[in-house]
């Protein structure tokens, strides 16, 4: 009875209080509808890019026509020059340019070894990336276009010329995600992402604010003096929503949009429950260290956007600093990542990844170790700007 008194007070708490509900419920759900719909097309489509077409030949035109008909890239301009084509880029006009010099279609059916050019901006990492790839390709088939054609002229067979131009057939397979879609990868681990740094916060406020208001010794009545079910009442009726709201995400992730998820959605449940346990357990654990409702919120805020970079989605943890590595296990996103990979991507059961989820469980516990320190604070700890 003394937990239910705890769970009804902590709600009373929330429904007269709007920013909770923003946390809780308005600001997760507007940003799963806005991480999908700005990558809604997977990969970007159709970028800027300039030609400097100074052969003009028939063959110079197909390339144009073939470089245009690629996903990624859109020949949008011409240019006279490569000067007027670099400032272009300069100006933000295009991405990149593709520069074929005169004389390229005479020196390629002479074997001369032409060298055409491709420029690309890679201050826009994934822009210039893209078109890098559509450019070498395009230069690639070119190259083997010239090649077949000089091989054809001299008697050799379709067989024979595949066979000098290829010996080696590579088949590729892009496992878990194989429509290269920005937004698969990114948006199951960006959005969880999201949602911990809203728990991290709510959890370090809603202890806070008990201090800022002096309704510390209430809350602690309430529980019979019991810090644990004090902080267990807080907790759960926080968790539900953010149960509720991580359903939703799974649901549009997964049933909506229909991205992988070949371990199936109860297992896809359980690791984001793991995940909002986890997340909870070390709020408490922030607050509990810093006893102060600016530092626990700057705590939970810097820890929770450092995820980003430390959890392994845009950066391999095996490729950056040991001492980053051994960082990287601190953060409950890096975990969960993990899992999501084992289990949505690879489909293995969660047992697979069983020392994934013991670190979110012991993310979940980290309160144990701080309980005495907690009731102190709350107690004793006056409010500080």
């Amino acid at each position: 009875m003394t937990l239910l008194a705890v769970i009804s007070r902590e709600m009373h708490r929330m429904v007269r209080q709007p920013l909770y509900w923003f946390c809780l419920v308005a600001a997760p759900i507007l940003s799963v509808l806005f991480f999908t719909t700005l990558m809604g097309s997977g990969l970007p489509q159709n970028l800027p890019l300039g030609m400097v077409d100074q052969d003009n030949t028939t063959m110079s035109r197909a390339l144009t026509r073939n470089l245009d008909a690629f996903q990624a890239a859109a020949v949008t301009h011409h240019y006279a020059s490569v000067t007027e084509a670099r400032r272009a880029v300069q100006q933000g006009d295009i991405y990149g340019f593709y520069y074929i010099p005169k004389g390229t279609s005479r020196q390629a059916q002479r074997q001369e070894m032409p060298t055409v050019s491709f420029y690309t901006n890679y201050a826009y990492l994934v822009a210039g990336s893209l078109l890098y790839r559509d450019m070498r390709t395009m230069s690639e088939l070119a190259s083997g276009a010239a090649t077949r054609s000089v091989l054809y002229a001299q008697g050799a067979r379709d067989d024979q010329a595949m066979a000098f131009l290829q010996p080696i057939v590579i088949d590729t397979y892009a496992i878990g995600n194989p429509w290269l879609n920005y937004s698969v990868y990114l948006c199951n681990t960006l959005l969880p992402g999201v949602l911990m740094i809203f728990i991290f916060m709510v959890t370090v406020y809603g202890l806070g604010i008990e201090v800022k208001e002096g309704t510390a010794g209430e809350w602690l009545a309430t529980a019979k003096g019991h810090i644990w079910t004090a902080v267990t009442g807080k907790l759960l009726a926080q968790t539900v929503a953010f149960m509720l709201v991580g359903l939703f995400m799974l649901w549009y992730l997964y049933i909506h949009l229909h991205f992988p998820c070949h371990a199936g959605f109860g297992t896809m449940m359980a690791v984001m429950a793991l995940g909002i346990l986890g997340a909870q357990g070390l709020g408490v654990f922030m607050y509990a260290m810093l006893p102060s409702l600016r530092l626990g919120l700057s705590f939970a805020s810097l820890w929770g956007v450092l995820s980003f970079s430390i959890c392994g989605m845009s950066f391999p943890v095996m490729a950056m600093h040991p001492a980053l590595q051994g960082l990287a296990w601190l953060f409950p996103l890096r975990h969960y990542f993990l899992l999501y990979v084992n289990c949505a991507l690879d489909g293995y059961p969660l047992t697979n990844a069983w020392p994934y989820a013991l670190a979110l469980m012991a993310f979940a516990a980290l309160p144990l170790l701080l309980m005495r320190r907690l009731r102190h604070a709350m107690l004793n700890v006056p409010y500080t700007l």
